[in-house]
């Protein structure tokens, strides 16, 4: 199914009854295809994708080929991240080739769930332009079916044309499929979200980065960018040219990346799905980059000859530094900081009417988290407002969150001058969301909630179990009920979604 412009000729009309019939032949055919794509994306959907490459670039044995992937996961680099992992940069060549470093990228996700894993890969054999997709179905290794999860590809679809279904792309590509197999080693039950970049420049890159950022904010989700570094027949100029590309990598430099790309200055035949990943990360507030290992294939093979042809391998972590259950994400300096933060924005909004300004240095503060700032005045509640994902340096969560609890939440007046020196300020600095099926996941006291079901939602920090003592039940029924303004069962519903994250909490009392 390939895309195609449609044209139609002018025509002279011929009265007014032969307009109308035009007018009417518009309608019928908007109608018509309104109903006929999402008809023919569900009947297209159902085919199983078939493997190409295995027997090529793997084992096409289901027993030679599990046996070869434990080997290579066992022989490669384990390094522990500590931290939410949210891209892997990795190589899509054979496995005799850069499967020991494909591994290494592996084995930093074991023992991780994800719901989806969106891969990312170039196109080798198929001229087009923008991303083309596999929307439904699933696709098949020697080890089995991996389902494709049908509604985020139809969301893409559905939010941007950049996005469209495309099965010829995938037809004799291999930079996805090799590395469906390590995914089914590694991982438990997920999805795949399958993409094939066709011609694109940064700004398209931007644009794909944007949508996805959007669709998978409160999602669990792992992105794959799929590529071989330096191609050529210089061995010592792929070593330099692969640091180099690599320094970019680690700076999330997007841009400089792109321009030294078309510079011929670093070399990524998927620099595309590097560059859609490097996006979505720093616009999600993941900036940490580890590379895990590197080689190339004069490396592995050991053929140093005048000549040898010569191809780059990476494996790159990108991800956040997050709290380890029971430690601290913030030292007392940085406590302190933020609860001033919040005091001098209230304080210099309610004199001036505007925004402090004020800059950061300090890494820990530069993060996107979400956070909540809580105001009281003699032990009762004053305002509260904060945002659980966050979308900006949250040292500029907490100034912004601390004026909207002052002077914007619905249920309070505003905070005058005169009592700010009676209120106190607490801080509840939130980590990733979680969703879970079962209620019995949720820890009172440790961990908050959200709740969702269509367009309404609604949260409660950890803190709200301990100050009100409900039980669990007690608990969700009012945070349905009061705050997400459904049914106070409506958290037994299976169509409602349930997030769970933990918050570190701290308060001008405790300084």
């Amino acid at each position: 199914m390939k895309r195609a412009d449609v044209s139609f000729a002018e025509r002279k009309s011929q009265g007014s009854g032969s307009k109308n019939q035009i007018l009417k032949f518009w309608i019928l055919l908007c109608t018509f295809t309104f109903y006929l794509l999402p008809f023919t994306f569900y009947c297209y959907a159902e085919e199983i994708k078939q493997p190409n490459a295995s027997g090529q670039f793997y084992p096409a044995d289901p027993q030679v080929l599990s046996k070869t992937l434990e080997g290579l996961l066992s022989e490669a680099k384990s390094e522990e991240i500590k931290g939410d992992i949210l891209a892997l940069i990795l190589p899509h060549a054979g496995y005799e080739f850069s499967g020991r470093t494909a591994a290494s990228g592996y084995n930093t996700i074991k023992g991780r769930d994800y719901d989806t894993v969106i891969l990312l890969g170039p196109s080798h054999f198929v001229n087009f332009k923008g991303a083309a997709l596999w929307p439904k179905g699933a696709f098949r290794t020697p080890l089995g079916e991996i389902p494709v999860d049908d509604s985020v590809s139809y969301s893409l679809m559905l939010s941007s044309p950049v996005f469209f279904s495309y099965p010829e792309a995938f037809s004799r590509e291999h930079s996805i499929e090799v590395q469906l197999p390590f995914l089914q080693k590694i991982l438990g039950e997920f999805k795949i979200v399958p993409i094939v970049l066709g011609q694109v420049d940064f700004y398209d890159c931007q644009h794909i980065s944007a949508v996805i950022s959007k669709l998978i904010k409160e999602k669990k989700c792992l992105l794959i960018a799929s590529t071989d570094m330096y191609h050529g027949f210089n061995y010592k100029e792929a070593e330099l040219i692969d640091i180099y590309t690599l320094s970019l990598i680690k700076k999330l430099n997007s841009k400089e990346l792109y321009e030294s790309i078309q510079a011929e200055k670093a070399m990524l035949c998927g620099w595309a799905a590097v560059t859609v990943s490097m996006l979505v990360a720093e616009d999600l507030g993941y900036r940490q980059v580890k590379v895990i290992d590197y080689t190339n294939s004069v490396k592995v093979t050991g053929r140093n000859q005048v000549g040898e042809y010569c191809v780059g391998y990476s494996s790159v972590v990108i991800y956040k530094e997050v709290a380890e259950k029971g430690g601290v994400m913030l030292n007392q300096k940085q406590r302190r900081k933020l609860l001033e933060i919040a005091r001098d924005s209230i304080e210099t909004y309610l004199k001036t009417g505007k925004r402090l300004g004020l800059s950061e240095s300090e890494p820990a503060l530069l993060e996107h988290c979400g956070a909540f700032v809580t105001l009281r005045k003699r032990n009762q509640l004053r305002g509260c407002i904060g945002n659980i994902i966050g979308n900006q340096p949250l040292y500029l969560t907490i100034r912004d969150m601390a004026v909207e609890a002052a002077v914007n939440d619905p249920r309070f007046t505003p905070v005058t001058e005169e009592e700010l020196p009676e209120i106190e300020i607490e801080i509840s600095v939130l980590s990733p969301l979680k969703q879970i099926e079962d209620p019995d996941e949720i820890k009172m006291g440790q961990h908050g909630v959200l709740v969702r079901k269509g367009y309404r939602s609604g949260v409660f920090l950890p803190q709200v179990a301990t100050e009100t003592g409900w039980t669990k039940e007690e608990f969700l029924s009012n945070l349905c009920a009061h705050k997400a303004g459904l049914s106070p069962s409506a958290w037994k519903d299976p169509s409602t979604e349930v997030y769970i994250f933990t918050a570190e909490v701290f308060s001008e009392k405790n300084y």
